[in-house]
Parts: C-alpha cells; sequence; structure tokens
C-alpha cells in the first residue's frame, strides 16, 4: 500500500463503455489506486451489469488491483470465474452468502483477497462473526444496483461501529465505502473510519474530466 492510507477505487460502472480501456487509463495516470467493477445479475439488486469478460478486459489494460463487487445471488458459484479473469479482491454480500466463513476461505484459497459487504438496512452486528476470516469490509451508503445515488448519512454510524469492531477483531482489514462518494462526502467517510473510496460519476462524469475528478476527491483527505 502506498504511504498515504487511503485508497481511491474508480467504478466503471459510469464508464463511457465506447472509451473503457482509455478512460481506465487516464484514471491510473490520474492517481487511481483499484479499479471497482460491480457486478450485478438483476436478482439481488434490479440491474444487471458486467460479467467476468469485462474484468478480463480490465485486466488486459491496467496492473492496479481489480475490485470486484458480486451483488449476485448464489456467487460462490462464479467465485473462480472471476478470479481467473483477474479479479485480485472478490467481495460478496452478507445476504447472499449462508455460509460466509467458507465462501471467503474458498475466496482466499484461490489466490485472492476477500471481501464482505452488507447492504443499508443490514446490522453491522450481523458480520461480526465473519470479520476474522475477511481482508476488505465494504459498507454499501447507497441502496445497491445504480450509480448516481446520494450518500446515505444515516449510515456513518455503522461505518464507524465496523471500523471499532476490525480495530478489536483484524485491524488489518481495509474498510471501503461505496456509494455518493464525491467531493463532498469522502472526508466526512474517512473521518468514521473508511480508507478505501469507490467513486463513479465523481471521477467518470466530472465536468473537467477523470483527472479533475480524482483531484476533487483526493484534495479533501
Amino acid at each position: 500500500m502506498k504511504e498515504i492510507d487511503y485508497l481511491i477505487s474508480p467504478s466503471i460502472l459510469s464508464a463511457d463503455f465506447t472509451q473503457l480501456g482509455d478512460q481506465i487509463k487516464q484514471a491510473e495516470q490520474a492517481g487511481a489506486d483499484w479499479f471497482h467493477i460491480d457486478v450485478m445479475d438483476g436478482h439481488f439488486v434490479p440491474n444487471i451489469s458486467m460479467g467476468p469478460f469485462i474484468v478480463e478486459a480490465c485486466r488486459r489494460v491496467t496492473d492496479l488491483p481489480l475490485d470486484v463487487h458480486l451483488m449476485i445471488e448464489k456467487p460462490e458459484r462464479y467465485l473462480e470465474n472471476f478470479i481467473n479473469a483477474g479479479a485480485n479482491y472478490l467481495t460478496v454480500h452478507l445476504e447472499t452468502c449462508p455460509e460466509m466463513d467458507k465462501t471467503l476461505n474458498k475466496i482466499q484459497k484461490l489466490g485472492c483477497k476477500a471481501g464482505i459487504t452488507l447492504n443499508p438496512a443490514t446490522s453491522p452486528k450481523d458480520i461480526e462473526p465473519y470479520l476474522e476470516f475477511a481482508d476488505l469490509v465494504l459498507v454499501m451508503t447507497v441502496q445497491p444496483g445504480f450509480s448516481g445515488q446520494s450518500f446515505m448519512f444515516d449510515i456513518l454510524p455503522k461505518i464507524r461501529q465496523i471500523r471499532n469492531s476490525l480495530d478489536r477483531i483484524k485491524p488489518e482489514v481495509l474498510l471501503e465505502v461505496d456509494g455518493g462518494i464525491n467531493a463532498e462526502t469522502i472526508r466526512t467517510a474517512y473521518d468514521h473510519g473508511a480508507r478505501v473510496f469507490v467513486a463513479a460519476s465523481a471521477i467518470f462524469n466530472h465536468p473537467q474530466g477523470i483527472q479533475a475528478g480524482i483531484d476533487s476527491l483526493v484534495k479533501e483527505l
């Protein structure tokens, strides 16, 4: 990890897919640390998005870590597909994994970092039994499924509670936030314990371009 204590993970959900390779390169040159790839199945969340082939395409154009978020039912069926495609971090939802400890362990045995995430309505206490098995915890700060939603400020106590639990159980686990992250919200999330920041519209739809989008986030940290 770099010297400073935060990571910016642009979400390609808001990228222009007609220029995806070029936009990834621009974001990398602008200071991106990871790239976030949202996978949606139209069942667990109402939208449908990318599969392993997109992870593979991103892998061909960047050496940065690929942060793959599976918003899908029965994710254990597809772990190998996404890891073989090039995922470095693979995050699964508590709400879809009845045997979360086994799923996280399988991800790690396949040579990938394992993440656990929870929806806004899910209690942080529900993930506590599994924190010791995780490399990453992702807190959703919007309802999952669509880019461009507003940050849910009532999730801030949950971020703080999870960070406190991690400090007690496994301090090295990264705490990531996803949803509504922009220049107005990133510092607040940081102050509550988040250190990895997923941003989509704030980067790829910034009116002054990708570099300005990343710069607008970094200057608040």
